[in-house]
């Protein structure tokens, strides 16, 4: 994995896949990425604050990397005047194809002046949308998520939604016991509600009595229970209408995508860690029928539960 450290790179940005990727280790301790770091040419690069960062390898490395991850940036061309500067397409140019391309925050900018993104699902910093959607039309920009995946091209929104890109990548590169074990180790949730939606013009909601995190906190324990709306609004003592709005603040969800989407993680989860029969799991994650557990699969992740199964316990 090569990191590529465009100046003015966002310094919060730039630390986050060393310290996440770094923590990605097998059960016997070895670890499961070799990362480095690049720029346009050799020697250090200008932050945003007032420290320089030198990466250990000049740009040839990108020409061996598996994975190219682009911090954010206000690089003048990119960021402010939609221009794929001939400095940055040399570097590029030397990515093998097939090669995964990521982005944080307004990295993605980068990506999109070189035209990897067009016609494609991104995200960016909600604040930043306006200007990425006016230099950069033919993107599928959507400001309202933390992360998009879209295979081979992965985009973040801000600042920590980078971590939550980069705990995903290991989720998906080797499994949820592995991302589990490097967001305890970051002190990080493995994985968070909702979307950057919830940011927007908006004041983070308080947790206090009218949260509805105890709420959630109970549900994730009790999947198996029918979790309807009103059960759920009858146990936070709210009326139902009060109950929407407020989770929806909080998780950037309706309550029932949000269960469908825990559902989903455990039975991910219980299909990669146990050998259970795929009823068993659909009936412990609370997704009841083979059947539906099987829908959901191939609805959100493309896939069977057979298949997804041998896919992570194969590794």
């Amino acid at each position: 994995m090569v990191v590529l450290l465009l100046a003015p790179v966002i310094g919060f940005d730039a630390t986050i896949p060393s310290m996440v990727f770094s923590q990605a280790t097998d059960d016997d301790g070895r670890a499961l990425y070799d990362i480095r770091f690049a720029a346009l040419t050799t020697g250090p690069v200008g932050t945003l604050s007032d420290f320089m960062l030198t990466p250990g390898h000049g740009p040839a490395a990108l020409a061996e990397a598996d994975t190219v991850l682009i911090p954010g940036t206000r690089m003048p061309e990119v960021r402010y005047e939609g221009v794929y500067p001939d400095n940055l397409r040399a570097v590029l140019e030397q990515v093998r194809p097939g090669t995964r391309m990521v982005s944080i925050c307004t990295g993605a900018f980068a990506l999109a002046a070189a035209g990897i993104l067009d016609g494609r699902p991104a995200t960016t910093h909600w604040d930043k949308a306006d200007d990425f959607r006016r230099m950069y039309p033919a993107v599928d920009l959507d400001e309202g998520v933390l992360f998009v995946d879209d295979g081979d091209v992965l985009t973040s929104a801000g600042l920590a939604a980078g971590i939550d890109l980069c705990l995903h990548i290991i989720r998906r590169d080797h499994g949820t016991r592995v991302a589990n074990r490097v967001a305890k180790y970051c002190v990080v949730p493995p994985w968070r509600d909702g979307g950057q939606a919830q940011f927007i013009d908006a004041a983070v909601p308080e947790i206090d009595s009218s949260s509805t995190a105890s709420v959630r906190d109970w549900a994730r324990h009790n999947l198996t229970e029918p979790l309807t709306v009103a059960q759920l609004a009858e146990r936070a003592h709210m009326s139902v209408r009060t109950f929407n709005r407020r989770f929806s603040e909080e998780t950037g969800d309706t309550p029932a995508v949000w269960v469908r989407k825990q559902r989903l993680h455990l039975a991910r989860e219980l299909l990669e860690t146990r050998d259970l029969p795929v009823d068993e799991v659909a009936h412990l994650s609370g997704l009841v029928t083979g059947s539906n557990l099987r829908h959901q699969l191939r609805t959100h992740l493309g896939t069977s539960p057979t298949h997804y199964r041998r896919m992570f316990q194969g590794r």
